[in-house]
């Protein structure tokens, strides 16, 4: 094959060696406001992966960064009694090179010398929000020549921020709903322009971290009053700050995943979320706390002709953003039948609760079906620029 010079050379992911099972480390926790969600996902995906065809090597990463050997406990993962889990900082501490002549991560403990843990196959990296699924990892794994599951650097990137995500989406022609950026040298130095351009999206408005994710540090804002609190409790989280205007609707989701041996996106059934009780919006609790009150209807009660459109727009999405292995597109569907592309999650929550696991699963392809098939693709998948 003859290069063209200037570019770089795609290469594939190298498959284990004949007689042993591929190694896939699981990467979970991470520095964000999403920790928790992370390991409740890691917990369900450890309990799931096929021990008989995949080694397994859990990998936590705790809130201050650090990266541990974690114990292969899936259990210890889960909400008991209230109580969110977090990794432990008592493992022993590892490396991973950014060197792709070396695919295997060090370990390393106090008076002892570095031993290595072996090569690695394939990484899953359940992590969500900043410092995981907004392209830093995927940005490691490529200097380090590892294949891993979900979207390169930059649909992680993208997808992650959301102002820059419904940019992207608008210019490839999708349906968004009316929104604006506050940026820190906006509320910096003009915060009388940022209200003004707040009240003209109109009341009542949602205000979100731009680089979050599981509805943390979200506010619904019914008035002007409210706003600038909202505000600073989104930049608690995120320094960059999106509000959305309201839009009555339906809220769907639809699932994407990577087409086998390079075929088109594939979209599950839509399913819906309706949310009850006490809760104004779908928020942390609504989503992973139990006896909250919100319902899951998978598949959604919705038009077969309202439906395919929600899967095509879905794939859409999927690709404009360049996305990679899979996807969850979530939309609001209007009394007059029209679809709103609302955003799309790279890395969506794996818990047993979760929509995209569920939707896969009334689509035909149950969990552990599903986290093998996301594991194959990425071992599939060529390495390099693509």
């Amino acid at each position: 094959m003859t290069e063209q010079p200037g570019t770089e050379p795609t290469t594939h992911a190298q498959p284990a060696p004949a007689g042993r099972r591929p190694r896939v480390a699981v990467v979970f926790g991470g520095r964000s406001s999403e920790h928790a969600v992370s390991c409740i996902s890691a917990g369900s995906v450890l309990a799931a992966i096929d021990r008989d065809v995949y080694d397994v090597v859990p990998i936590g990463i705790s809130r201050d960064g650090r990266w541990v050997l974690a114990a292969d406990e899936p259990a210890k993962l889960a909400i008991t009694g209230g109580r969110l889990p977090e990794v432990e900082e008592s493992g022993s501490s590892v490396v991973l090179a950014g060197d792709p002549t070396n695919r295997g991560m060090v370990v390393l403990e106090p008076g002892s010398v570095p031993r290595e843990l072996g090569a690695v196959d394939v990484v899953l990296p359940l992590l969500h929000g900043p410092y995981g699924e907004d392209g830093t990892i995927q940005g490691l794994l490529e200097l380090a020549g590892l294949s891993y599951v979900g979207a390169g650097v930059f649909a992680s990137a993208a997808a992650m921020d959301k102002g820059h995500m419904k940019a992207l989406l608008a210019a490839a022609g999708l349906p968004v709903g009316p929104y604006a950026v506050v940026t820190p040298r906006q509320w910096a130095t003009d915060p009388a322009a940022v209200r003004e351009t707040v009240t003209a999206l109109g009341y009542p408005v949602f205000v979100k971290p731009c680089r979050a994710g599981s509805s943390v540090g979200i506010t619904k804002v019914h008035d002007a009053g409210a706003l600038d609190a909202a505000l600073e409790l989104a930049r608690g989280h995120d320094p960059r700050v999106i509000v959305e205007a309201t839009i009555e609707g339906r809220e769907i989701e639809c699932g994407v995943l990577e087409g086998l041996d390079g075929g088109e996106p594939e979209a599950s059934v839509p399913a819906e979320v309706v949310v009850t009780g006490d809760h104004e919006f779908y928020d942390f609790d609504a989503k992973y706390l139990p006896d909250e009150g919100t319902r899951l209807d998978v598949p959604a009660d919705i038009p077969d002709d309202v439906a395919r459109r929600v899967r095509e727009l879905a794939c859409q999405a999927y690709d404009a953003l360049a996305c990679e292995g899979l996807a969850r597109v979530d939309f609001f569907l209007l009394r007059d039948g029209r679809v709103i592309v609302n955003e799309v999650n790279t890395m969506p929550g794996f818990t047993p609760s979760s929509m995209f696991p569920l939707m896969w699963q009334a689509s035909g392809l149950d969990y552990a079906a599903l986290v093998d098939r996301l594991i194959r693709t990425a071992l599939a998948r060529p390495q390099g620029l693509r």
